[in-house]
């Protein structure tokens, strides 16, 4: 009766991971070994001012919900002290709150993550770290769209004052 109520718990627990997995844009694993507990709670501060989750869980909970959510490649991170950063809002956050606070830190190290539903190694969840959040790159976008436009709107402004000597005096007044 015990070890039935037992496995409940752990099969709740599985389901739960695998659909904050499923949930997230990106889950980032990393390293947490030699933290204080200041430098632990300076961490969760930052990463949820991102609207990222910060959890530590057993590693075989995850790789059952890794295994559920057909998630292969990631065994092999799924070793020693893990946590995970789960970003729902922002792919790049995770990845990003992490690199600044372990270049800070100089403790932690990535293993690896799950962005956009595809298994990543460390070294491509670094690369991802330095990508501009979403909202940098729509302003750039934006701002490259503007460009081209804002100097048609100057340009035809000066041919309509060179033809119409009116509008020029007009403009001047």
């Amino acid at each position: 009766m015990a070890n039935a109520k037992i496995l409940e718990m752990k099969a709740a627990k599985v389901a739960e991971v695998a659909e904050k997995v499923n949930k997230a844009k990106s889950v980032i694993m990393f390293d947490y070994r030699g933290l204080t507990v200041a430098e632990d709670t300076a961490l969760r501060a930052e990463l949820r001012k991102e609207n990222v989750e910060y959890v530590v869980l057993k590693n075989h909970c995850v790789r059952r919900a890794f295994d559920q959510l057909g998630l292969d490649g990631a065994d092999d991170m799924l070793h020693g002290t893990n946590a995970f950063a789960f970003g729902y809002e922002d792919a790049v956050a995770p990845a990003r709150v992490l690199k600044n606070f372990i270049k800070k830190a100089k403790k932690c190290e990535f293993k690896g993550g799950i962005v956009e539903g595809k298994v990543t190694t460390a070294a491509e969840v670094e690369a991802i770290a330095d990508l501009p959040s979403r909202e940098v790159l729509i302003a750039r976008m934006l701002g490259s769209m503007m460009s081209p436009i804002s100097g048609l709107a100057i340009v035809l402004d000066q041919i309509a004052k060179k033809n119409d000597p009116n509008a020029a005096a007009e403009a001047e007044a």
